[in-house]
C-alpha cells in the first residue's frame, strides 16, 4: 500500500492506473488508499462537461487538453460511457477519440462505465477524481455519459459545470426547462457554425434574463465554440477560470467543498446501510419475504418499511413524515 501511495503521489502512470482500478472495483485497499490521498487532493480544478449525446463534449475535452498543455498544466480526464444493462461493459469510446494525447506524460485519461448510475457519472467517479488530483493533475476534466435532463451528479463533484448545447436539436425547448439547465456555470454553444446558433444563443439569453435569482451570485456566460476547428477554446477556459475566481472571492468555493464532503459521507452511509439490509435478508428468510413482498400477506412498500423499521431499534424512532 505504501508503495502504491508513493507512486500515485509521484504521478507514476502505472501506480495511478492501479489505484483507479482499486477504487473503481471497490478493492480491499480502497479505503486506506483514499484516506491517505484526500489530504493531497485539494488544489486540482474540477471541471465537468455535461449535455446530450452528440453535443461534442468529447471533442471539446480533447481540444481543451491541448490548450491546457500549452499552459504547462497537467490534465486528468475521466470520461464516462454508458454500460450495457446485460454485460455491464462499456464501449469506452471517449478514450478512442483522445488518442492524440496518449504519449503525453502530462495527460492521464481514464474511461469508465456508468455501471447503472443514472446521474451521468459512474458510482466511483468522485473518488477516482481524488486519485487524479492527488497524482499531481492541475485540472481534472469530467465528461458525463450524456443522458439528458437527469445528469445532475456532476454538480456534486465539479467546481465548474459546463453545459454543452448544439443548434438544431430542440434546444429552444430544453432552454425552457429547469433541471439540468439550472446547474450550468457556463453555457457552451458548440458547433456554432451551424444554422440556428444565433437563435439558440438568444433563447439562452432570455432564459438567463428571466431567472429570478442567480445561483451563488454568478451570471453564467454563454460561450460559442466550434470544437472541430478548436475555435473558442480560449474563451471557454477564460470563463471557467473567471468562475473559479468568483467562487474563491465570494466564499462559495468553501460552501461547495462542504456540500461535496456531505454528499460523500451520505453516499458511504447509504451504501453501508444497503449492504446491511441485503446481508440481513440473506440470513433471515422472514426479512426476505417482507422485502420481496412474497409473504402470505403482501404488504405495500410503506407497510413493509414500517414492519422492518420496528425491528431496527436505532431506526424505529424516526419520524414517519421523514421516512
Amino acid at each position: 500500500m505504501q508503495s502504491l501511495l508513493a507512486g500515485v503521489l509521484r504521478g507514476e502512470p502505472r501506480a495511478v492506473a492501479r489505484a483507479l482500478t482499486v477504487v473503481e472495483n471497490n478493492g480491499a485497499e480502497k479505503r486506506a488508499l483514499l484516506q491517505d490521498l484526500y489530504a493531497h487532493a485539494g488544489d486540482a480544478q474540477m471541471v465537468g462537461f455535461t449535455g446530450a449525446p452528440g453535443a461534442g463534449k468529447s471533442s471539446l475535452v480533447d481540444r481543451l487538453i491541448s490548450l491546457l498543455r500549452t499552459q504547462g498544466l497537467r490534465v486528468g480526464v475521466i470520461a464516462v460511457d454508458p454500460s450495457s444493462p446485460f454485460s455491464g461493459g462499456a464501449l469506452l469510446g471517449d478514450r478512442v477519440r483522445m488518442t492524440r494525447h496518449s504519449a503525453d506524460p502530462g495527460v492521464y485519461i481514464r474511461s469508465v462505465g456508468s455501471r447503472g448510475s443514472l446521474g451521468g457519472l459512474g458510482a466511483s467517479t468522485r473518488e477516482m477524481a481524488v486519485v487524479l488530483a492527488a497524482s499531481g493533475c492541475d485540472v481534472v476534466l469530467l465528461e458525463t455519459v450524456g443522458v439528458g435532463q437527469a445528469e445532475l451528479d456532476v454538480m456534486s463533484v465539479a467546481d465548474t459545470v459546463a453545459l454543452v448545447l448544439t443548434p438544431g436539436s430542440g434546444d429552444a425547448i430544453q432552454a425552457a426547462k429547469a433541471g439540468i439547465m439550472e446547474i450550468a456555470d457556463v453555457f457552451v454553444v458548440n458547433k456554432c457554425d451551424l444554422p440556428g446558433a444565433d437563435a439558440l444563443v438568444r433563447e439562452l439569453q432570455w432564459m438567463l434574463h428571466d431567472r429570478r435569482s442567480l445561483r451563488e451570485n454568478w451570471q453564467p456566460p454563454i460561450v460559442r465554440t466550434v470544437a472541430a476547428q478548436a475555435d473558442g477554446l480560449e474563451r471557454l477556459w477564460d470563463a471557467v477560470v473567471r468562475h473559479r475566481e468568483h467562487l474563491a472571492q465570494s466564499g462559495f468555493a468553501r460552501v461547495r467543498q462542504q456540500v461535496r464532503h456531505k454528499e460523500a459521507v451520505l453516499h458511504l452511509l447509504e451504501a453501508a446501510f444497503r449492504r446491511y439490509l441485503e446481508e440481513r435478508s440473506r440470513q433471515d428468510p422472514e426479512w426476505e419475504k417482507i422485502l420481496s413482498g412474497s409473504g402470505a400477506d403482501v404488504l405495500d412498500p410503506y407497510a413493509a418499511f414500517d414492519e422492518l423499521r420496528g425491528q431496527l431499534p436505532w431506526l424505529s424512532g424516526t419520524d414517519r413524515t421523514v421516512l
